[in-house]
């Protein structure tokens, strides 16, 4: 990952910091509805930076180099089973450097999420892992390979602001993913972020 890059990272990283603050300012200061109509589809986007440990089997680099990272993208789609419990396919994803390439580490999950109280949910799943290089940072025969193969996501989040059929969360998200490489080799990510979560219910 270039510099350019790092300082473009750390400056989001820094936005996402004053958002929270701002939010919640905002939110304690701002008059919402004590329910949230939750029905039918929804919809989440998250913002966000955390950390990431990238191992590869061939030992090229182990959890020991743990490195920054935003989040890009991390999305979330569902259905509300009742005003509790949703059925949701998540799509988590990390940026991270493997040898002076950057690349994406993220996933397909089907997962649940159920509110254990009026503001706090909590989320799960399991699914497919997704190894690919970053979109701004193909190059042919050296950064193009697509891996694959399973991951698991736990999360859990506080709605700090609600009205109608929205709502904003501060969230913390693990996830764990071992995707699978040529010549029987694999590679394993361990990320951890914390972001705002935009839902629509």
């Amino acid at each position: 990952m270039s510099k350019t890059i790092k300082e473009q990272i750390l400056l989001k990283m820094a936005c996402v910091a004053f958002a929270f603050v701002s939010s919640i300012t905002y939110a304690q200061n701002a008059h919402s509805e004590t329910t949230t109509q939750r029905d039918g589809f929804i919809f989440e986007f998250q913002v966000g930076g955390g950390i990431i440990g990238i191992e590869d089997s061939a030992g090229h680099q182990t959890f020991d180099k743990a490195q920054g990272t935003f989040v890009f993208p991390d999305l979330k789609f569902g259905h509300m089973l009742n005003d509790k419990l949703a059925l949701t396919v998540s799509l988590p994803g990390n940026l991270y450097e493997f040898q002076d390439n950057d690349r994406h580490f993220g996933g397909f999950i089907p997962s649940l999420q159920y509110w254990v109280k009026d503001r706090w949910w909590i989320h799960g799943g399991i699914g497919l892992a997704i190894d690919s290089p970053a979109l701004y940072d193909i190059k042919d025969n050296e950064n193009d390979d697509w891996n694959f193969g399973c991951a698991v996501m736990a999360s859990t989040g506080y709605e700090i602001y609600k009205k109608k059929n929205f709502a904003l969360n501060v969230q913390s998200k693990l996830v764990m993913g071992r995707a699978f490489l040529a010549g029987d080799a694999h590679r394993d990510a361990v990320s951890f972020n914390i972001g705002l979560g935009f839902s629509w219910f």
